[in-house]
């Protein structure tokens, strides 16, 4: 099993920064990839961005190009999400999870393993 736990979500005005941290524990994959997720109250469940383990590989969602970076630290097994330029749209309650393949798909249905969320608020 995995365990994965986030961490970093917050009340923030518009236009601030938020950095989101998501701590992998349990069992060890080979050349995978890690996500952020968010969903909004209502809304389905949207990709936000999503990394390689090995190479670093990257994908944004179009909505957080320029604003957002997803990084990795390998010693640590720890995927961050620096948000910059935040926006009243951002609100939602962020997940990560893993894709056990290195395919940097945005389908939520590829992610086999996810956390329990962390909530960012960004007022206006």
């Amino acid at each position: 099993q995995v365990q994965l736990v986030e961490s970093g979500g917050g009340l923030v005005q518009a236009g601030g920064s938020l950095r989101l941290s998501c701590a992998a524990s349990g069992r060890t994959f080979n050349n995978f990839a890690m996500g952020w997720f968010r969903q909004a109250p209502g809304k389905e469940r949207e990709f936000v961005a999503t990394i390689t383990w090995h190479l670093g590989r990257t994908n944004y969602a179009d909505s957080v190009k320029g604003r957002f970076t997803i990084s990795r630290d390998n010693a640590q097994n720890t995927v961050y999400l620096q948000m910059n330029s935040l926006k009243p749209e951002d609100t939602a309650v962020y997940y990560c999870a893993v894709d056990l393949t290195p395919a940097l798909t945005s389908n939520a249905n590829a992610y086999e393993y996810w956390g329990r969320g962390t909530q960012v608020t960004v007022s206006s």
